[in-house]
């Protein structure tokens, strides 16, 4: 059995993503959502679910997960957030293992969509999918932002914005999750006007499938992708893990 801890999961396709997958390739095991209001909840929940065998962490989980593993991978550590957990179980003592496919996700997803104009990018949202964005961004070479309510030293707020800011970061990564199903009318508080078809805005959201965000950026010219292929992508990266 395998399954997604974070809160709210209401959104979530991953569960009919690997539900739709055992299906079709007659894999005898199933895929749950755990809705945990809190991370300190996880060692409880795993010792009444003995027949988990693997985890996949989601909003607000990522980066609090963390004391609560045995190992980590090299790359989630550097990152410094974890989306797949492998559980490794010896009978009645069980080993948590971190890994993070979410910045391979990311990285196949907006590769085909990267143009040599595009040096820098701001990444909205500084939680722990931001993390796997702006290791993915630094590895590729451009110059990264972080935007925030709540900036803390050498990030923006909203309000920093500025037409020269906009003009000389041409790719904006909402990682925040600001229009997310139910609330979709929500968005994050950019210039969209200032937006052109220079632009790439991605959104880490999938559900709706076009965010009000992606809306705002495509109705001023620029480039929009939605988080969907980058779920697939992870969620086959988090399966290989669990298969090891």
């Amino acid at each position: 059995m395998y399954g997604l801890i974070g809160y709210p999961l209401s959104h979530s396709f991953s569960a009919d993503f690997f539900n739709k997958k055992f299906r079709e390739e007659k894999i005898d095991e199933s895929y749950d959502l755990f809705p945990i209001e809190t991370i300190s909840e996880l060692p409880e929940y795993l010792k009444t679910r003995p027949e988990l065998n693997g985890l996949n962490v989601t909003i607000p989980y990522k980066e609090k997960v963390l004391p609560y593993l045995d190992a980590i991978s090299d790359e989630a550590s550097q990152i410094g957030a974890v989306n797949v957990i492998r559980i490794e179980r010896s009978g009645d003592s069980h080993k948590l293992c971190g890994y993070n496919t979410d910045a391979k996700g990311f990285h196949d997803s907006i590769m085909p969509l990267m143009k040599p104009h595009m040096q820098n990018a701001l990444i909205l949202g500084t939680g722990g999918a931001s993390r796997a964005v702006e290791f993915v961004l630094r590895k590729m070479g451009l110059g990264v932002k972080k935007v925030s309510r709540n900036p803390r030293e050498g990030q923006l707020s909203y309000s920093q914005l500025t037409p020269d800011i906009l003009s000389s970061h041409h790719v904006i990564v909402n990682t925040t999750p600001l229009g997310m199903w139910p609330d979709v009318d929500n968005a994050p508080d950019i210039p969209y006007s200032l937006l052109t078809h220079y632009h790439l805005c991605y959104d880490l959201i999938y559900n709706p499938e076009e965010t009000a965000f992606l809306k705002k950026a495509s109705e001023h010219g620029a480039a929009v992708k939605n988080g969907l292929e980058m779920l697939h992508i992870q969620a086959l990266a988090a399966w290989e893990i669990w298969q090891v």
